[in-house]
């Protein structure tokens, strides 16, 4: 069986200046537009008082994104609000101004018209940047990565969306996602990776993934957690990580919880990077086969990266066999805690957790974490059952097994 592979952050540290696209004025504006949203509900946060007996910890809590906006998923946060941000530049007005009865209205094509959002995506982002565009009467184009289930295909095209699944990896979508906006007229590339002058939407899309973040803080307020000792946020590109970073490094400044940054091991860029110890980015190429295909993008956001590399802790790699173990537990909780459908790239640190307070295998790890049974630790799981089939293979059939 693979082992899970980890480094601490040992990088020397920058300005940080990158920390302020998650201020919490920011992540507030964010909040307000999604709220504007009729189909707007808080997602649950699931507390697993059993679990955390079981395991040996304080508490554990899950914020459970697969009732976000009927679309079992957290992307459309992102994407939505880009969108609203983009249209409201081009207006020159503040998103603040430009509410979902706006975004959707008559006089909003009057003075506006219409745009093409292009995309690349595995299938939650681009459902969700279909979604949104859908709802405002804007246009959207998706490309899929190879290997991309059918399914998340089908969901994206419900959305009256162009959408197609390619022959090459993700990252090679993401390039022709942005060749193609070059060429069409009011074309608009709304991707979560960053790049040397792709930098403005991205970082809008990670003040709008902040909305779960803040629900989250203020969910675990009224449950009476005041600071979590551990985070744990899984990446691929590392947008969502780094937008939760960001948000919870400036809700505690000087006191972050040790946050723990969970990669699958076929797509490792940001763990790699970390072991490198210099602080550069370092790219992973090739199909990156893995059940997390929300997580397979082998190339760093840059605006993500360095959040992270200044206030993360640790960087953990993880095979297969991690998040299969979570989708089942978080499943299949011990009785009397609420279950939780959880995805495959959603439940990968559910699987790490438990392995971690389980095994001595990994008590180095736990120890340098200071995972005890004071913790008090929020994960987030990112998506429902995406891919309904591969979900059933995985808890009901026992595909990939952690023995």
């Amino acid at each position: 069986m693979e082992k899970i592979k980890w480094v601490s952050n040992e990088m020397p540290k920058t300005d940080d200046k990158e920390l302020s696209v998650m201020s919490i004025e920011s992540v507030k504006k964010a909040k307000a537009f999604h709220e504007s949203f009729p189909q707007y509900s808080q997602t649950p946060l699931v507390k697993l008082d059993k679990m955390s007996e079981y395991l040996g910890i304080g508490s554990l809590f899950v914020k459970d994104e697969s009732y976000r906006f009927g679309l079992n998923a957290f992307k459309v946060l992102g994407g939505s609000f880009a969108m609203a941000r983009y249209i409201a530049q081009k207006l020159g007005r503040d998103v603040s101004e430009l509410d979902y009865d706006y975004l959707t209205s008559d006089k909003l094509k009057e003075e506006f018209g219409q745009a093409t959002f292009f995309t690349a995506t595995d299938g939650n982002h681009g459902r969700g940047v279909a979604w949104a565009a859908n709802k405002l009467g804007q246009k959207a184009v998706v490309y899929m990565p190879k290997g991309s289930s059918p399914i998340r295909l089908e969901n994206i095209l419900k959305e009256n969306a162009e959408a197609s699944i390619t022959d090459v990896n993700y990252d090679e979508c993401v390039r022709i996602a942005a060749a193609e906006a070059e060429k069409t007229e009011n074309g608009v590339v709304v991707q979560d990776t960053a790049w040397d002058g792709y930098e403005e939407i991205p970082a809008w899309i990670m003040q709008g993934y902040g909305t779960m973040a803040l629900e989250a803080a203020e969910q675990l307020k009224t449950a009476g957690c005041e600071r979590p000792t551990h985070i744990f946020i899984q990446a691929g590109v590392g947008s969502l990580a780094g937008a939760v970073q960001g948000f919870f490094a400036n809700l505690f400044p000087g006191n972050c919880p040790t946050t723990v940054v969970v990669e699958a091991d076929e797509a490792a860029c940001l763990y790699k990077s970390a072991s490198a110890g210099d602080g550069k980015i370092r790219f992973v190429d090739g199909d990156m086969q893995t059940i997390m295909a929300g997580l397979a993008c082998g190339e760093p956001n840059t605006i993500s990266w360095e959040i992270l590399k200044n206030n993360s802790s640790f960087f953990v790699s993880c095979p297969d066999w991690v998040a299969a173990k979570g989708m089942r537990m978080l499943a299949a909780p011990v009785k009397g805690d609420t279950p939780v459908t959880s995805g495959e790239s959603g439940a990968v640190s559910m699987g790490l957790i438990a392995t971690l307070m389980e095994s001595d295998d990994y008590k180095d790890l736990r120890e340098s974490m200071g995972l005890d049974h004071s913790s008090k630790i929020i994960m987030f799981s990112t998506e429902g059952d995406t891919d309904p089939e591969n979900y059933r293979a995985i808890v009901w059939n026992g595909a990939h097994p952690s023995i």
